[in-house]
């Protein structure tokens, strides 16, 4: 009986939790049907769209390649010093490290180093138009914020985020070249040899799969924080950092899933 009670009374403790959950599901399901049936609609803007896939695309490029750059030559520089003390020489450094940024770290560094700068953004940017009831305007003049903010913002990360992923990989087997070259004097044949030739197309597609799941899942978050934002200046502080954080576990646990997935259809 008293075992019954508490199960009860923790029940009752989270109902409302759950209810918040199950209606936030249903408020983002939603969202996400009605982008798509406005892309397939074709009620595109793209004078919108392409100032949204230069802000995510190209003025993230910079921090995409810093960040690649410097993943490459750790990655190059712990393999080398690990095989250098097992093997007596560094072997293997191109073909760890290549492996390592097209199939795991250049989508999901790229992913979380975009969400960080662009999903944050995009939460920031709609939650204060909610807060300051310009989305209440947009419905009072009967156009839809769905279709006039989130179509655009959809399209551009899961457009772009794909590419910044390729250039994430490349980037980061050229830091791993320049570290090679200089620190274990492997020459650049030996290098690109070990990191291309065991490496196939399935190899590239692994990761680049993922890039298109990672983009829906930062844009999704953002811009459902983003509409559902409450309480003003204090409110869009903890929208954009509750969409930013979010969404970086929901691609590292996506991550695990896709991979064993794609693994199993030997996509590798």
């Amino acid at each position: 009986m008293k075992k019954t009670l508490n199960v009860f009374q923790f029940y009752k403790a989270n109902q409302a939790f759950v209810y918040r959950l199950i209606e936030g599901l249903g408020k983002a399901v939603w969202m996400v049907l009605e982008t798509f049936a406005c892309i397939f609609k074709l009620e595109i803007n793209c004078k919108s769209t392409i100032e949204q896939m230069v802000e995510v695309g190209w003025r993230s490029t910079p921090i995409v390649i810093l960040t690649s750059f410097f993943t490459g030559m750790v990655l190059a520089l712990q393999v080398g010093n690990a095989t250098s003390n097992l093997f007596n020489e560094p072997v293997y450094v191109g073909t760890v490290t290549g492996f390592s940024m097209v199939i795991e770290l250049g989508p999901v560094l790229t992913s979380i180093v975009v969400t960080g700068r662009v999903g944050a953004a995009i939460t920031a940017e709609l939650g204060t138009m909610k807060v300051t009831e310009q989305l209440d305007a947009l419905y009072t003049l009967g156009t839809s914020p769905v279709k006039y903010l989130a179509v655009s913002r959809f399209l551009a990360c899961f457009f772009m985020l794909p590419i910044l992923t390729v250039i994430s990989n490349i980037v980061g087997i050229y830091g791993g070249l320049i570290l090679s070259t200089n620190t274990w004097g492997l020459s650049t044949y030996t290098y690109l040899s070990q990191s291309l030739d065991f490496m196939t197309v399935r190899t590239f597609i692994h990761g680049f799969i993922k890039s298109f799941f990672f983009a829906l899942i930062m844009v999704i978050v953002a811009c459902y924080k983003g509409f559902n934002t409450e309480n003003g200046a204090e409110g869009v502080g903890k929208a954009v950092t509750g969409s930013v954080m979010t969404s970086i576990v929901l691609i590292l646990v996506t991550d695990y899933f896709l991979t064993t997935l794609l693994v199993a259809l030997r996509i590798k």
